[in-house]
């Protein structure tokens, strides 16, 4: 399965994804500062998963025509002691994420 984290996921997080899991930086890919839209587009054909923090992307954005599901991170901020917690979550999240969905977590 292909991850790719947000800019706003902090990549020190890596390590906490499965090791299943490809996990790719939008900074990694060379897609800093793409915007939303755009970057949809662009991760479609290059992964399954965009992991975020950005809770107005499902909303903003038409997800049910894109090839790809959303994973959204609900915490306090977006530091790393924040979101730690929340990895096992995050991890079933992707596992059963279907293309052109969000999940909250």
């Amino acid at each position: 399965m292909r991850v790719l984290l947000d800019e706003n996921v902090d990549r020190l997080l890596k390590p906490l994804f499965e090791t299943s899991f490809d996990v790719k930086t939008v900074r990694g890919q060379g897609w800093t500062g793409t915007q939303n839209g755009e970057l949809l587009k662009a991760a479609e054909e290059a992964i399954h998963v965009l992991v975020t923090m950005d809770r107005n992307m499902p909303y903003q954005q038409n997800l049910k025509v894109l090839d790809l599901a959303v994973v959204v991170i609900r915490a306090r901020s977006n530091a790393y002691i924040d979101v730690a917690p929340q990895m096992p979550k995050v991890n079933r999240a992707i596992q059963e994420a279907e293309p052109g969905t969000a999940t909250f977590v």
